[in-house]
């Protein structure tokens, strides 16, 4: 699906709304940076360093932006206030190709010879980790997959009858086994049956928190060895969901859960909650994870593909 054609117009809309907060916060604080001020200079990249890092960005990515633009202020000799916005503009879409953050237009899903893509949803309670896998399946099925989801977060009544509902208002089979299961169980019947039933992509949850980390780790990787006997290599992969409104909590959560299984993407929700969302782009420079999907607004529809380019354009609109 060409680029031009995903990015409608509807998009853009609800991706500029997203990001709504996080540019009236950050130009409010970059207008206060440079006014009485003609070119880029010493003081102007000091207050340029503190809105960055109070948008969330982060210390060591701001960092590396600020070397960036001293670096070509060096070479310009005189670089204007009013260039400001265009060279951080050219400097954080940069950094996030630099990452790993490729521009994904759509919703379709690798092919494999042995069974579906598989995805294992990660993330602690209360991140939006249900809502996303249920956006993720709509979004999923609405590009033509065949969609099945495992409700393998046996350990909260709550997420396996809030998966149950998101199942069947997506209008997707899901395989439960209730409170209590064992999640590698669960797991392992969801690939079955989801290969009986040829489907394209399958998404499982997992607890987001256990008694602590050892037994997360041991948890997540039995749920991992299980299905790599039904489906060769699966997962495929792993996504974490974090809560873009808590800032560098999220940054945090990254670490934590990066250093106890293999993540190799990640979904960020609430943008449109909050005026950090600079977060996007400290956590996908320090990480080196791509952030897959992004999550901008609260209806069904309002879960995104992560694309650089558009983000950096809406973010500096």
């Amino acid at each position: 699906m060409a680029l031009f054609n995903f990015f409608s117009k509807d998009k853009k809309e609800t991706l500029n709304k997203g990001l709504e907060k996080t540019k009236t916060s950050f130009f409010n604080k970059l207008a206060r940076t440079v006014v009485g001020k003609s070119k880029v200079d010493a003081d102007v990249l000091d207050d340029l360093e503190e809105v960055l890092i109070t948008s969330d960005v982060g210390v060591e990515t701001t960092l590396k932006v600020i070397e960036k633009i001293e670096a070509r202020v060096a070479r310009d000799k005189v670089l204007g206030v009013d260039e400001l916005n265009s060279v951080l503009k050219d400097e954080i879409a940069n950094l996030l190709e630099e990452n790993n953050s490729s521009d994904s237009v759509d919703f379709s899903v690798p092919k494999h010879n042995d069974g579906p893509h598989v995805i294992m949803v990660v993330g602690v309670n209360g991140v939006g980790k249900t809502t996303t896998i249920g956006k993720l399946a709509n979004q999923f099925k609405q590009a033509g997959n065949r969609v099945v989801l495992g409700a393998a977060d046996t350990f909260r009544a709550a997420a396996v009858d809030q998966l149950i509902i998101w199942s069947e208002r997506v209008g997707v089979p899901i395989v439960q086994q209730g409170m209590g299961a064992d999640p590698a169980s669960v797991a392992f019947d969801t690939l079955q049956s989801a290969k009986s039933q040829n489907a394209d992509v399958v998404i499982i949850d997992t607890a987001g928190r256990l008694h602590n980390k050892v037994n997360l780790m041991n948890e997540l990787g039995k749920i991992k060895r299980v299905m790599d006997k039904v489906i060769p290599s699966a997962p495929h992969e792993i996504l974490l969901v974090l809560d873009g409104s808590t800032g560098q909590n999220a940054f945090e959560q990254a670490k934590q859960f990066a250093a106890t299984t293999d993540i190799n993407a990640l979904a960020i929700t609430k943008l449109d909650g909050t005026a950090k969302g600079g977060v996007v782009i400290g956590i996908s420079d320090q990480m080196k994870i791509p952030v897959k999907y992004i999550g901008v607004g609260e209806g069904v529809d309002d879960l995104q593909p992560f694309n650089r380019k558009e983000f950096v354009d809406s973010l500096f609109s």
